[in-house]
């Protein structure tokens, strides 16, 4: 018997909708950040010309089969690595980073479209037959995937974009079945090492939480005994690793730490986002009536602080909205993960899922003081042409995923 679909089981209108309500607030705030200017007084026209490209570029993702986004995934990786090399050695500098490249008048960053290229090719390899998730063959082969565009991007460096493909790798790696042990063997000493930027105290406390974890997972002695060893190792080697960082990534985390140690460099930017949405009150101050966004206390908010720019001038409601639009992009994302009969499928949505979530609560978070600030722009947000691009592929993919989410490849 044929199965009759009405128009809402071929397209999510919920979800659609929330991308574009999300566009247009970014549309207003960087019209605000931007307005009289006097160099980026341009920037509302641009962006408005990318979200009108990005949308027709949506539409043609859409009508793709799932099947060519698999056929896509081991030579768009490829590609990427590639891409990510050349910018390595001929990319453009901006805002302390090697990570652009430039075709004629136009720039873009390889590291945005490699995202989905590591996307794809995780989905590839997780939802292979005969994969054994818990063999350390495999994993190893799962996180190398992950890891080599991270080597890469740190070259650059950008080490907020390295934390988003991280996250992506071990999101992906365990929503295809490894045990909470494997999970737990490969988060932990990332969780130490953050841990030992507060000192001693936190440190020692971040291990007794290992070994609780360890007794939990009743492990033998040598199994334990080797992890254990390992936390400490990456606790120790912190210092190490943080020496060969950047001297601007290491004032990054200094201020992160204790934001007013350098109130006038490193920790000015955070300090004053604090400032602008704290002002803003319930209501807001109004558009085009923000003080810190009008007379321009925060450089090129319109981009990785834009986030600020609504508090301050659109008020606690107007943050809120935001926030709660995402969370609806979030819950809709992860249902039909959830819900989708193929795996390579669920792996696609969760790896888009995960970029967005890192996005937002790294971006925010900077917003409020809460992360570093390591340039993470707000999806669909922030200024950005070739990010606002490869974010309407991704909600392209999910819904082209979304028109077969009860068929298997």
């Amino acid at each position: 018997m044929k199965i009759k679909y009405n128009l809402k089981d071929k397209f999510d209108f919920t979800l659609f909708g929330v991308v574009l309500i999300l566009c247009v607030f970014g549309l207003v705030a960087i019209y605000s950040a931007t307005y009289n200017h006097p160099t980026a007084h341009g920037n509302f026209e641009k962006q408005l010309t990318w979200l009108i490209f990005s949308l027709f570029i949506f539409f043609i993702t859409y009508f793709l089969p799932p099947k060519f986004f698999k056929l896509l995934a081991l030579p768009g990786y490829l590609l990427a690595l590639f891409a990510l090399t050349v910018v390595v050695f001929t990319g453009r500098k901006i805002y302390g980073a090697q990570s652009w490249l430039m075709i004629g008048p136009i720039g873009f960053q390889p590291s945005e479209f490699s995202k989905l290229a590591v996307i794809l090719m995780l989905a590839y390899w997780l939802s292979r037959r005969g994969l054994r998730i818990n063999s350390l063959k495999d994993i190893a082969i799962a996180l190398a995937i992950g890891i080599v565009p991270v080597l890469l991007i740190m070259m650059q460096p950008d080490l907020g974009t390295a934390i988003v493909f991280g996250a992506i790798t071990l999101v992906m790696v365990f929503w295809a079945g490894i045990d909470l042990f494997g999970l737990f063997v490969v988060l932990s000493p990332g969780i130490v090492v953050f841990a030992s930027l507060f000192g001693l105290p936190a440190f020692v406390l971040a291990l007794l939480v290992v070994l609780l974890g360890l007794i939990y997972f009743k492990r033998n002695l040598f199994t334990s005994a080797s992890v254990f060893i390992l936390n400490i190792a990456a606790g120790f080697s912190f210092d190490y690793f943080f020496r060969l960082l950047r001297p601007h990534q290491q004032m990054r985390i200094k201020t992160f730490i204790n934001p007013s140690a350098d109130p006038l460099g490193y920790g000015y930017n955070a300090l004053q986002a604090r400032v602008a949405i704290g002002s803003g009150g319930l209501l807001g101050k109004g558009l085009l009536h923000g003080n810190q966004t009008q007379l321009r206390f925060i450089p090129e908010q319109w981009t990785d602080f834009i986030y600020c720019v609504i508090g301050e001038e659109l008020g606690f409601i107007g943050a809120i909205i935001v926030v709660a639009l995402f969370f609806v992009l979030f819950y809709r994302l992860l249902l039909l993960a959830s819900t989708s009969k193929d795996k390579f499928n669920s792996l696609v949505i969760v790896g888009i899922l995960t970029t967005f979530f890192v996005h937002f609560v790294i971006n925010v978070g900077m917003n409020i003081g809460i992360s570093p600030v390591i340039g993470i722009p707000l999806p669909f947000v922030s200024y950005g042409g070739s990010s606002l691009l490869v974010n309407m592929i991704a909600i392209g993919i999910t819904l082209s995923i979304f028109r077969t989410r009860k068929e298997r490849v």
